[in-house]
This record gives C-alpha cells, structure tokens and sequence, in this order.
C-alpha cells in the first residue's frame, strides 16, 4: 500500500512538472479570456484570485494558507497603489476598465470567498488606478512560438527562451509546478490552486515592479499571457526581454573595460532603485544570478524579492545588518526608520559580489589608486549610493577622455612605420584580456597607447588599427608579433616596429 502511494504522488509531481513545459511549449490555440481595445487593457491580477482577499476558513492549515495568501495580496496591492497615487486626477473611470479576474470563470461553490466585509471593500480601492499599463504582447503573440528553450528555474519560477514570429527572442516565465514554492505548498496545505494562487502573486508582484521601475538597467516586461492549464484557470505567463546569464567565471576572462561596464551598470541601476518613483528599493534577493547581460549592459531580472519597506526602529541597536563576512549598525533616525538601510544593503552587496572581483584587477596603473578607494570605500559603506555613482563616473569620464594617460611616462622605446590601407592577416600571438580568442585584440585611446602596449609585449612587432571601436567610443587594434605578410584594406592602418 505504501508503494502504491508513493507511486501515485510520485506521478502526480511528475504530471505537474510536465504541464508546467507543456504550458510555455504549446500554448493552446483554445479560447482565451475576451481582451479589449488595447488602449482600455484590464490590469493582470493574481491566477485564480478572488476579487477580494480571502478570509480565513476554520482548521489551523486552511487559515494559515489563507492568511499567507492574504499578506501577499495586500503586498502586492500596496505596490499598485503607488501607481494610484500617482494615477491621481486622471482621466474617470470607465465601465471597461476592470480587473483581469472579474471576467474569470466563475468557480464553484467550495472555491468562492465569503462575501467581503469592510476590510476587504476598503482594500480593493479604485480599481481603474491600479491597473498596468497595456502590454505590447500576449496570449496570441506566443501561440506559434519557435526554439523554446529551458534556461533554468527558482524556488518559483521556471525561465524558458522563445523565438516569437521568427524574430523576437524572448523569455517566457511561469510558476514552476515542480518547483520549491509549490511542492513545499502542496505537502503542507494539499490544496493545489490556492498554493498555485501563492506563488503567482510573486509573478504579479514583480510585473508591476517591471512596469513602475522604467530605467535602462532594468529589464523590460513586453506582456503577459493567462490561459488554463494543470486544472488551473488563469495561469499566468509573463513575456520579458531576453538576457544572457551572467557568469563570472567569464566575466573574470574579459576586458577590464567590460568589467567596468558591468560595475557602471550596477551602480546607476542602484543609484535609480534608491531614487525611484516607489522610494528606495532594496534587493532582499541579491545575487549574480538575479541579473542578466544584455548588449554588453547588466540589467536586474528577478524583482519578485525587492521591497520598498524601510526597517523601523527605537534605538541604533534595531538598525543591524549582517553579512557573512562584516556586519554594520546604522542610525535610527528620529522618525523611528533606520537610515538608508536599503541602500546602504544594496551598496554592501555590490560590492561584495561585483566590486571586489570585477573593478580593480588589469585596470590600467593610473586608475587603480581611484578604483582601489571606491573598492574600499564601499567595503566599510563610508560612501551612499551618490558618492559611488559620481566617483565612477569620474573614472569613466577619465578613461574616455584619455586623461589617465597624462600620469604616465609615455616615451616610446621603438620608432614605427606607418603603412596605410593596410592590414596583417595572421602573425597572431594571445594576450590576456583580450577582445578575439585566437589573437591579441585591445583597446586605446590613441596610436600612442598602441605603441606603449606593443612595446610593453616582447613578442609584438606590429599592431593594426582597426575601424571598430568599443561602448567607450575607443579604437580595437590588432597586436602582431611579425609583418612578413601584409595585405592591402582600405579600412585599417599598420604600424610596423622599426627598431627595438
């Protein structure tokens, strides 16, 4: 008997996992919840969610579900009402302009809510200024979607790539049936679509960050999708901007320029998140992998853990942060919150994950006293998220300008001939770091620092200019280590080691 059992649950988890691919890999072709005119487009709201909050039912697990399932409801209604604020003395209402679940099947009698009382009246609020803004995709945008593609999942979500109409790569993300959130759900409460209802609030939560938080460092949300699927009306599928995953290992082998650029990103991403239209916004959740790479720039992708809730507090004592390898107590300001707690644990992360490994290793000489102090400075949160912003835009605006190169003794130690329209196609030789594999591609300013770093290489005997130039505005150029074999471009400059 007990086999049989664990045969039977075993299955059931695999058939839950299975719908979950099954969900984002063919997207039914069936009817889908009328939409309309995409300018009146409804808000999403939570899969399966009740107009109102549920109250809880009697028996301890019931409730405490309920209970949970009630908190993050309000959590996500508190972030929609940032909007509403804003939303103030807009256009009036219109009949249309409703929540995504009013127009959701009715379910059955077990399933509905009890009759909402003041509390749950006073919490729905004016239902036109919490809505998202139109979405630029949906339901029918990702019926005929092509290489999908599993990336990975959480303890909630599942991540897949998609290619929409041939053309637009995309990431398709889901509640993952097989994942922590609800497996640990299910074992404990045994009731599938309210653990489903769960779990989707974090997805909606998220949505609307992706939405009230516009800035270059955050990825974009295109749309969302609802559709029935694992008995579950409504499940929610969010449609986002494609990244790569960032990986360290392989940031460590890239150009300090690119190293840099990821740290820039960063810190203008935090400096925005400590200034945004929802308040300061911390990352409770703050990992690489909660960030992706697009176009060369890092962009944050998992907001289903940030918060806007600043600690509150009745002495310094309240205001202690700790970290596995420093700990930090922060003032408690007269207002009772403690001061800059948010910022000042996104700014300790970044460092501990980005700064240390990624902004002073092969940076050039003369920048390093100034990265080393934005390193340590950070380290010990001598400095807010201002300062570090403004410091390395200074070190950017010095390497773009060239003026890092004023300090240095820049007496070439060679003389070369200039041969213009020409390029050396092989003569390659591997330096570290380098933009191409198999030879030594670097960035400069000017010719100048091209001759310093071929004189500073013993086996550089030449170096070709090329047209191509960084996300600096830089020039790439081609280090040699022989010219026996020149060949004619209009495109490229060689410059041929004369003497040593």
């Amino acid at each position: 008997m007990r086999r049989r059992k664990t045969a039977v649950a075993a299955g059931c988890c695999l058939a839950f996992l299975l719908g979950t691919l099954l969900n984002l890999l063919f997207i039914p072709g069936g009817p889908e919840h009328p939409l309309p005119p995409r300018e009146e487009l409804p808000p999403p709201s939570p899969p399966g969610a009740p107009l109102y909050p549920p109250e809880e039912e009697i028996g301890g697990g019931q409730a405490a579900l309920a209970r949970q399932i009630r908190e993050r409801y309000e959590e996500v209604l508190r972030y929609r009402q940032h909007r509403a604020a804003a939303a103030a003395g807009r256009r009036p209402l219109r009949p249309r302009e409703r929540r995504l679940m009013d127009l959701a099947p009715p379910r059955t009698s077990a399933e509905q809510p009890r009759p909402p009382g003041p509390r749950g009246r006073a919490a729905a609020g004016p239902r036109a200024e919490l809505s998202l803004e139109p979405p630029l995709l949906g339901c029918r945008d990702i019926r005929d979607v092509s290489g999908v593609q599993y990336l990975g999942s959480g303890y909630t979500k599942a991540v897949y790539k998609a290619v929409l109409n041939r053309t637009l790569a995309v990431a398709l993300k889901a509640v993952d049936f097989g994942g922590h959130d609800i497996a640990h759900c299910v074992r404990q409460f045994s009731a599938l679509g309210d653990c489903y209802r769960l779990a989707a609030y974090k997805i909606v939560k998220e949505m609307i960050l992706l939405q009230r938080l516009r800035h270059a460092n955050v990825l974009q949300l295109y749309g969302y999708c609802y559709q029935d699927s694992n008995d579950i009306p409504d499940t929610l599928t969010t449609i986002t901007e494609l990244g790569s995953p960032l990986e360290m290992i392989q940031l460590l082998q890239t150009s300090w320029e690119d190293r840099f650029r990821i740290c820039l990103s960063l810190v203008r991403l935090l400096h925005y998140l400590a200034h945004s239209p929802l308040g300061s916004v911390t990352l409770l959740d703050f990992r690489p992998r909660q960030f992706v790479i697009v176009d060369g720039e890092l962009k944050v992708t998992d907001l289903d853990d940030a918060s806007v809730e600043e600690s509150s507090c009745t002495s310094n004592s309240d205001c202690f942060m700790e970290f596995p390898a420093r700990n930090f107590t922060l003032p408690c300001s007269v207002e009772g919150r403690c001061q800059s707690m948010n910022e000042k644990r996104n700014l300790y992360n970044a460092y501990r994950f980005f700064f240390t490994y990624l902004l002073p290793h092969s940076a050039p000489s003369s920048l390093r006293p100034l990265l080393d102090k934005i390193v340590n400075a950070t380290g010990e949160l001598h400095w807010g998220i201002d300062e570090t912003a403004a410091q390395l835009e200074r070190v950017l605006d010095l390497y773009k300008s060239g003026e890092y190169l004023q300090n240095t003794t820049r007496v070439p130690k060679a003389e070369y001939r200039r041969v213009p329209e020409a390029f050396i196609p092989d003569e390659n030789y591997r330096c570290w770091p380098s933009y191409h594999h198999k030879g030594c591609l670097l960035s400069v300013f000017d010719v100048n620092e091209a001759i310093e770093i071929c004189d500073s290489y013993s086996q550089c005997k030449a170096f070709v200019l090329t047209n191509q130039t960084t996300w600096t505005g830089r020039q790439l150029v081609f280090f040699k280590m022989a010219s026996n074999h020149i060949v004619p471009d209009p495109d490229k400059i060689t410059y041929v080691k004369v003497t040593d």
